[in-house]
């Protein structure tokens, strides 16, 4: 397991909390920066297959160039490792390139290997997660400004696994063609969520487009979106199984 790795962006793990039952722990390999809660330590093997998901996607685009850099659709070929045809399944069903994918997709794949020898698996990469419970849960969306108090998704033990993922405008570095301070998808597909919440923080340039962005996550209903927050400015929308709740 890598050392820790500190940087602004990531400063909402600090008021992450599970039950003492759980490890928690850290795995960074290059861009990929994991925060893990299993039952026993599984670094390890988090760690491999972090690095054998990152082999696949950077050999498949050495001979797919545009694979990495398209913000438009992509179709996966016949011969393309699985990580690579949910990214793309992903951005075909939302409208953007793969890489949108890319953050949720290796949180569920690595997710799902560790599953069978934990039955609790909490997975967070860089905003977008894949969470597997067997207990109630509370899902982070954003801290309230100057309290210690933070808006929140609960989740019953029985609606797991499912994963909720986050894009921004304003918040880290992901690239984003809107104004979105805040748009956090869920869906049981991570790649799926991920996508999406690209999708929609694009569409979403100011508060007038509010309207317009629910009604796209609705209507993403029928192929997994389950719900979404959106929050630009002081306008914020909800829709679907996104009951907020405050911690």
């Amino acid at each position: 397991m890598s050392g820790v790795h500190r940087t602004p962006f990531r400063a909402y793990r600090a008021q992450s909390t599970t039950n003492q039952d759980l490890l928690t722990y850290q795995i960074v390999i290059a861009e990929t920066d994991l925060w893990i809660a299993s039952r026993t330590d599984l670094s390890v093997m988090a760690a491999e297959k972090v690095r054998t998901l990152r082999g696949q996607l950077e050999a498949y685009a050495v001979l797919h160039p545009e694979f990495f850099p398209s913000l438009t659709p992509l179709v996966a070929d016949d011969h393309a490792p699985e990580i690579v045809r949910r990214m793309c399944v992903a951005g075909q069903a939302t409208g953007v390139g793969p890489m949108a994918a890319v953050a949720g997709t290796i949180a569920q794949m690595v997710a799902e290997d560790m599953q069978p020898l934990s039955a609790d698996v909490l997975i967070e990469n860089g905003g977008d997660t894949y969470l597997c419970s067997t207990q109630d849960r509370y899902i982070g969306l954003l801290p309230v400004p100057g309290q210690a108090v933070r808006v929140c998704v609960p989740v019953a033990a029985a609606e797991f696994p499912c994963s909720f993922c986050a894009s921004s405008a304003t918040i880290g570095h992901s690239l984003s063609f809107g104004n979105a301070d805040l748009v956090v998808t869920r869906s049981k597909d991570a790649a799926l969520a991920d996508a999406a919440a690209t999708a929609l923080a694009n569409r979403l340039r100011s508060a007038h487009d509010m309207d317009s962005v629910l009604e796209m996550a609705r209507q993403w209903q029928a192929i997994g979106l389950d719900g979404v927050f959106a929050q630009c400015g002081e306008k914020i929308g909800v829709w679907g199984q996104m009951e907020l709740a405050i911690r």
